[in-house]
């Protein structure tokens, strides 16, 4: 069928030197922001500069298409969704054009990230104000067109507090407008129109520090300048398109210092936050005890406020702490200096947006009224009827945010996916528009109306101030092509939601997606587009390696969760398990599993992609590494009576390069060495007198064939330690390889041969060795077989060998071995296991430093597949290859993984080893086989 935008799409490539794609795949990573919504659009284009975004409104207009600026789609009220053209600026227009420390200001392109501004101003003890949680990953563009603010808005206020210009291109193309305050550009009759209504705009507009709804149109007032640029703030890319900002920077504490306040109750709490603001704090944000699902630290109460204060020594910063602790007349207080603490306790509240998703029970919660506000001295009254509203409704909800601007985000659990739920959630949404107004307040006070809150603006305004928009809106863009139904004639609130696509019975699946109630569309619906994934600076965390080595969206764990979305929707991508938009996405997924953790509303992707090859690829031939790296067990155990005859063809060229091409290996990669004596092997001759109480040490594949000195190490270790370790019968395999290439027949038939052979030694503990296998063990093997109890008691048994030794032998002591550490946790290990237990290991043996964080870029068979070669390079030159490089001489190399160690091998040259390796080598001497026993069952 012919492509009915064909034609545009032609017209925009000849005329715009930036990127133009009509593909499904282009198209359906932009159908939704974090948003309840979802439309999708023509075409996407990335235009490299001003001269191309006139150009591209220039062709749209004369083809009557819509058009939306996009920057990090992270909006929440549906703003970032169009049905035309949608401009994406993040991947051309991201450039820091000036920044003046003199005159405290910087010009920039509307796809500069939040986070790489601050970096830039840092070094000059300066920093943009505004800060959303997203700030690692939103747009100046972004924030501009929502007038974002954050939680240093008390000190520092909105976006369209710290614009100074903009320079924007209106529908139609054209000569750029120069927008600020004293500047003559505007659009012809803008002053007329403000002349005109000079009452209205002087009484029309409630004095709110949050007051994000609808239009500013009170800066064109003469004694605001007029300021026409700050107008423009918070239009929601419906005037005009942003190409250029200048805005200012503000000086940044040298030392900062955080009170955490405990109290009773959260109207307590907000009844509080005002009487904090004279003290000049950075912040007044508070939350309550439904968003804490683990303890934090937190002091004694059920609600808390966090309050920052700033000072020119950490001194001066903790006594402004200390001051705000005695005023405060909380339940319970403290004050914190130390900066991880601080971005511990941070990183719970920045992580709201996500977490708020998931009630405590697993139901699903939804924006829509994410961020209203009312004045301060209002909160306490506004959070008791707000509560009181949504048990009228039958709705919960879990507020946070703001408390010193009076501004509180939410996320309800609506039910948006019946017929009788959409109808409750526009009922409440009226009711909750008047309230909101009963109390004086805005129903957007930071993320903008969108598609969630416009319709209801006349609640707030009235109808004639509500007019004067619809005016203003044509003013500049008469011909209303720049973002319709947003803001000026609004789309309804209950049109447009993204769950009315998707399949209305759970889809036939291999996993049991549990903590999804089993079913696939909601696991995919986890995604709600905070976008975290979109983080391109490393950090500890690991998600996500595939986007911060591509920079494009359809590798971010976000990008791939839209296009599953729509591939259950059907209408963008039409051929469902068979899609290679989504195939083609997944294949550079390293299944690192760092959005199991590090995702907010814990995406896990790894799942997900072994999903989707499951039925990507049933009944028909697969690539060769599934076959070869897929079934690599299979092939180990029947290579081990050969090793020595394969190791010696596997150094020399042909042999080794024909069988890389078989097994669909890099020509790049060396093939690992096997083993001439099994891990198994050994242990099979060894004595058998015990040492003390058994515990099963699994023989993992990794290290029975390729690294049986991490076995043998362990066995040493656990014998010091008091115990005998067992291994259990022949044949038992976690499924790893299977699960990770989309076998999952052949992965729950190995599972299930692996339980039956565990026999008698289920439910003792496991120690495992390889994090890889012990989070297969942990994660897969319970949800391929959720029918089966002895899955769920084999994964509640896996421990690590720290874990293991501080669980059941804590009146050990390891070896006292004074060394620094350099290398990498485990992304496996960081995911799903933890390495808390580890770290506290080393801390007793005396390693001192930290690991990496992030991937390897190995990833089991992905670093070795042919076509991965570059991100895997890539994911090992962020943060791993690095810090070894920067490691002093004699310090000592860690990881648990073998294909970390792998990695550091072939791309470094460095031998790095498992952490039972370096304890095993500080225990006393002893014969070849050691004292002592190891025992098959």
């Amino acid at each position: 069928m012919a492509n009915p935008h064909a034609d545009l799409t032609r017209h925009l490539a000849r005329c715009v030197r930036g990127d133009v794609e009509n593909g499904a795949a282009a198209r359906a990573l932009t159908t939704m922001d974090a948003s309840n919504y979802r439309r999708v659009p023509h075409a996407v284009v990335a235009p490299r500069d001003a001269a191309d975004v006139a150009e591209a409104l220039r062709v749209c207009r004369e083809h009557r298409t819509p058009v939306v600026p996009r920057g990090g789609g992270t909006s929440i009220a549906g703003q970032a969704t169009g049905t035309g053209v949608v401009l994406d600026f993040t991947r051309h227009m991201r450039q820091i054009l000036e920044l003046d420390p003199a005159s405290r200001t910087a010009v920039v392109q509307p796809g500069v990230v939040l986070d790489d501004l601050r970096a830039a101003a840092a070094p000059h003890g300066l920093t943009f104000g505004p800060d959303p949680s997203t700030h690692s990953r939103c747009t100046l563009g972004g924030m501009i067109g929502n007038n974002s603010c954050g939680s240093h808005s008390v000190a520092w206020g909105t976006t369209a507090d710290n614009v100074r210009s903009l320079r924007v291109v209106r529908y139609g193309g054209g000569d750029a407008l120069h927008l600020g305050r004293g500047l003559p550009d505007a659009p012809p009759g803008l002053h007329e129109f403000a002349a005109g209504h000079l009452a209205l705009l002087r009484t029309g507009f409630p004095a709110l520090p949050r007051r994000i709804s609808g239009y500013a149109l009170d800066a064109l007032l003469p004694e605001h300048g007029p300021d026409p640029a700050r107008a423009l703030c918070g239009s929601e890319g419906t005037l005009a398109v942003i190409t250029e900002a200048t805005v200012r920077l503000v000086g940044t504490p040298a030392a900062r210092a955080l009170a955490v306040l405990g109290y009773a109750d959260e109207p307590a709490a907000a009844e509080a936050a005002p009487g904090l603001l004279p003290y000049g704090p950075l912040t007044v944000e508070g939350m309550a005890a439904d968003l804490v699902r683990e303890p934090a630290g937190l002091p004694r109460g059920a609600a808390w406020l966090f309050v920052e204060t700033g000072g020119a020594t950490p001194a001066e910063a903790q006594d402004r702490a200390t001051r705000i602790v005695r005023s405060a007349d909380a339940l319970d207080a403290t004050v914190v200096t130390d900066p991880a603490a601080m971005r511990t306790l941070w990183r719970i509240r920045e992580d709201a947006a996500g977490t708020a998703t998931r009630m405590p029970d697993g139901r699903e919660a939804w924006p829509g009224w994410e961020d209203c506000a009312v004045p301060p001295a209002r909160l306490g009254p506004y959070l008791r009827d707000f509560r009181a509203l949504l048990a009228e409704h039958g709705l919960r909800g879990t507020p946070y945010g703001h408390f010193g601007d009076g501004c509180i985000h939410v996320r309800i659990d609506f039910d948006l996916l019946s017929e009788a739920g959409v109808a409750r959630f526009r009922r409440f949404s009226e009711d909750q528009a008047d309230l909101v107004v009963a109390h004086g307040g805005s129903l957007s006070g930071e993320h903008g109306d969108g598609q969630a809150r416009a319709e209801l603006l006349p609640r707030m305004y009235g109808d004639e101030m509500v007019g004067l928009f619809t005016r203003f809106k044509d003013l500049w863009d008469p011909d209303g092509g720049l973002n319709p139904g947003i803001l000026a004639r609004p789309a309804r609130l209950d049109e447009n939601l993204r769950f009315a696509v998707l399949p209305g019975r759970p889809v036939d699946v291999a996993f049991g997606y549990p903590n999804d109630g089993g079913d696939f569309s909601a696991a995919v619906r986890r995604c709600v587009g905070v976008a975290k994934c979109r983080t391109a600076q490393p950090g500890p965390d690991v998600m996500c390696p595939s986007f911060r080595a591509t920079g494009e969206e359809a590798h971010s764990t976000r990008g791939r969760a839209r296009l599953l979305h729509e591939m259950l929707a059907g209408e963008v991508i039409t051929d469902g398990w068979r899609s290679t938009e989504v195939r083609d996405a997944l294949d550079l997924c390293l299944s690192c599993k760092g959005c199991r953790t590090d995702c907010p509303v814990g995406v896990d992707m790894a799942t997900y992609k072994a999903e989707f090859l499951h039925h990507h690829y049933r009944g028909r031939l697969r690539p060769a590494a599934h076959y070869a790296m897929g079934g690599l067990p299979r092939w180990l155990r029947m290579a081990a009576p050969f090793a020595g005859a394969l190791n010696a063809l596997a150094r020399m060229r042909l042999p080794a390069a024909l069988a890389r091409r078989l097994a669909g290996i890099d020509p790049r990669r060396t093939l690992p060495v096997l083993a001439r004596r099994t891990f198994r092997a050994w242990a099979g001759t060894r004595g058998a007198p015990e040492a003390g109480p058994a515990v099963v040490l699994w023989p993992d594949t990794f290290t029975d064939h390729l690294s049986p000195e991490v076995g043998r190490a362990a066995v040493r270790v656990l014998e010091a330690a008091g115990r005998t370790p067992v291994l259990p019968a022949p044949g038992v395999c976690c499924g790893l390889t299977y699960v990770s290439t989309g076998r999952l027949d052949a992965a729950r038939s190995v599972m299930r041969r692996t339980l039956d052979r565990m026999g008698p030694l289920l439910g003792r503990p496991l120690v495992v060795l390889e994090p890889s296998c012990a989070a297969a063990l942990r994660t897969d093997l319970p949800e391929l077989l959720p029918d089966d109890p002895r899955a769920a008691g084999l994964a509640g048994s896996v421990r690590t060998l720290a874990q293991y030794l501080e669980e059941y032998a804590p009146e050990w002591t390891p070896p006292r071995l004074d060394r620094q550490v350099a290398g990498q946790t485990h992304c496996h290990q960081h995911a799903v296991l933890g390495d808390a237990a580890e770290r506290r290991l080393r801390e007793r043996a005396g390693l001192t430093g930290e690991l990496s964080g992030g991937c390897c870029g190995l990833a089991g068979d992905f670093g070795f597949e042919k076509g991965h070669w570059d991100v895997s390079v890539a994911c090992a030159e962020e943060q791993l290859l690095p810090s070894v490089r920067a490691a002093e001489p004699g310090t000592e190399l860690l990881a648990d993984g073998f294909s970390c160690r792998t990695q550091l091998d072939q791309l470094a040259g460095r031998r790095a080893r498992h952490l039972a390796e370096v304890l095993a080598e500080g225990l006393p001497a002893a014969p070849p086989d050691g004292p002592g026993a190891q025992r098959r069952a």
